[in-house]
């Protein structure tokens, strides 16, 4: 079986020749030091010394061609480009400004971009300060330059799974960034057709971009990204019944449009502590359920989870970068990758990755442990 017919056998839970392997995404690439740290532990690999830069805030990179091979990656990832983003000085700091208005700031604690500041925060937010709010254009041409023929050249000359990025945006993390999440929980319970107005605003503007974007590739792309974080360590960050009222359609109707213009598997990253909203999930079309962190509740016993949604579900990451790669052994991280596959990978349905970023603590000795064993498995 080739990648793509180990892909059709994975997303269909039938049993493929092995699991794949995955990363290099916007959420879920090397973050720049991190990425120095293994330069200098495999300095065989020649790698280049300044990588392309993918995500702006979180500071991960795109991995080099020659790197991706050596991990045994199965994924091949288009990403759009970053458009109506400025640089600014913030307090005598440099930061940027986002598409959205959003000012970012750099901190040297954990070198990457911070949100600042939200541009709709005030307290006596109005629905007319919404519906004159300078929003982006979601005609943006140079977000998908040339990402057509990148996905082509992929599609017809290899078999990787050939992938579209996300554009960074996502219902509830793009509200909470306007507004703050303090303000837009308190909208939900207090100001329901304030938070409507909002999120449906949103909703509209992503939904077109992500149209224009199937425009240009889905004919070249086997799967999609979207991007909406509903959990903390321990729990969601709003009730089931305020997921289901304000961002459950929104997110449905997201997806509709996306196997509407394209025939791809939608891949959904979605951090912390979801398990409640798994079904829901599923009831909106998500194929794909990223990152499956086995140290938030809810998620440690993937044995169960796999029992309890495998047949309904793909399961992407499990491989936990928070607490797990920082402090293991080599044998250790040997383990838990053949531990994750037999839990999450009888009868398909589990791509297997590290759950989210690689970071500066993960000893690259595991880096290298991680990818070897999972291409030995």
């Amino acid at each position: 079986m080739n990648r793509r017919e180990i892909f059709a056998a994975t997303l269909s839970h039938r049993q493929p020749e092995r699991v794949l392997v995955d990363y290099g995404k916007h959420i879920g690439s090397f973050h720049r030091r991190a990425y120095d740290h293994l330069r200098a532990h495999r300095p065989e690999l020649d790698l280049p010394e300044q990588p392309i830069i993918l995500d702006r805030m979180a500071q991960n990179i795109v991995i080099p061609e020659r790197l991706c091979q050596r991990l045994g990656l199965d994924f091949r990832w288009i990403v759009p480009h970053w458009v109506g983003v400025r640089d600014v000085m913030i307090d005598g700091v440099r930061g940027y400004v986002d598409m959205w208005h959003t000012p970012h700031r750099w901190t040297d604690v954990g070198n990457y971009y911070a949100i600042h500041a939200q541009p709709l925060g005030k307290d006596d937010l109005t629905i007319a300060d919404i519906e004159t709010f300078d929003w982006p254009n979601p005609d943006q041409p140079a977000m998908f330059e040339g990402l057509a023929e990148q996905a082509r050249y992929w599609l017809e000359t290899t078999d990787y799974i050939v992938g579209a990025d996300g554009i960074k945006v996502g219902i509830l993390q793009t509200a909470s960034q306007l507004r703050g999440y303090d303000k837009l929980f308190t909208d939900f319970a207090l100001n329901p057709d304030l938070a409507h107005a909002l999120l449906s605003r949103l909703s509209a503007i992503i939904n077109e971009m992500y149209r224009r974007y199937m425009d240009a590739v889905g004919r070249y792309v086997q799967v999609v990204v979207i991007t909406d974080d509903q959990g903390t360590q321990n729990s969601l960050m709003i009730s089931p019944r305020m997921f289901r009222a304000f961002i459950k359609p929104y997110l449905k109707s997201l997806i509709e449009t996306i196997k509407n213009t394209a025939n791809v598997k939608v891949l959904m990253h979605c951090d912390g502590a979801i398990a409640p909203i798994i079904p829901d999930l599923i009831e909106i079309g998500v194929d794909i359920l990223n990152p499956i962190q086995t140290v938030v509740k809810g998620f440690e016993d993937t044995r169960a989870l796999k029992e309890k949604f495998g047949d309904q579900i793909c399961f992407h990451g499990a491989i936990d970068v928070q607490q797990f790669l920082p402090n293991a052994t080599t044998e250790e991280v040997r383990a838990e990758v053949k531990k994750r596959i037999a839990d999450l990978g009888t009868n398909g349905g589990f791509i297997l990755a590290p759950c989210h970023n690689i970071n500066s603590d993960i000893p690259p000795a595991n880096i290298v442990a991680l990818f070897d064993a999972a291409r030995q498995a």
